[in-house]
């Protein structure tokens, strides 16, 4: 591929990445009434770490311990997680509530809509081919950031996943590229 056209993908992706995060950004926030890693946090517990620690949902988000506090604080006093008595009975376990899952699957959808309505124009074939070249481009961010934690640094922003749709992903039926990634690396 010739360096101008090198240049041009590189700005095209570049701008649809800035216009699909300010999309999503905006639709869970106002969905989560949180900004930030609010809505990503909501999502997380819902979908694999409710009952897990502070210390684990702080890995997924990416935030600091005290910046982890102060939004579970924040989700705690909006009636969407609870803290309980951990596995150990020392430590806490971060528990969603009823009304804490109606939000975050409400993040989940608003995430989709938000999604969906920039790939509305594409066909089926269309769609079909981002799918399988946006499994092929995951594999590769999941390899690098495997990488970095490899030498101790956490990725930005936290874990790919964090505002997933499990089922939608395929991750229980063992289609998640990002899941078959690091379980390949693993192995």
């Amino acid at each position: 591929m010739a360096a101008d056209t090198d240049r041009r993908l590189t700005n095209l992706v570049g701008a649809f990445a800035l216009a699909l995060t300010d999309r999503v950004r905006e639709a869970t926030e106002a969905t989560a009434h949180h900004t930030a890693a609010g809505p990503s946090a909501l999502v997380a517990l819902h979908e694999f770490v409710d009952g897990r620690s502070l210390e684990e949902l702080r890995q997924v988000v990416g935030l600091t311990h005290s910046g982890t506090v102060r939004l579970v604080d924040r989700l705690a006093e909006q009636g969407h997680v609870e803290r309980r008595t951990g596995r150990d009975g020392r430590s806490v376990a971060l528990v969603l509530t009823a009304r804490g899952r109606r939000v975050a699957q409400r993040v989940i959808d608003a995430r989709a809509q938000a999604i969906d309505a920039l790939l509305t124009n594409l066909s089926d074939d269309e769609r079909s081919a981002l799918a399988a070249l946006t499994e092929r481009l995951l594999a590769a961010v999941t390899e690098d950031r495997l990488g970095e934690r490899a030498r101790g640094r956490l990725p930005a922003g936290g874990w790919l996943c964090r505002q997933c749709d499990f089922d939608a992903c395929g991750r229980p039926r063992g289609e998640c590229p990002i899941a078959n990634t690091a379980a390949a690396r693993i192995a």
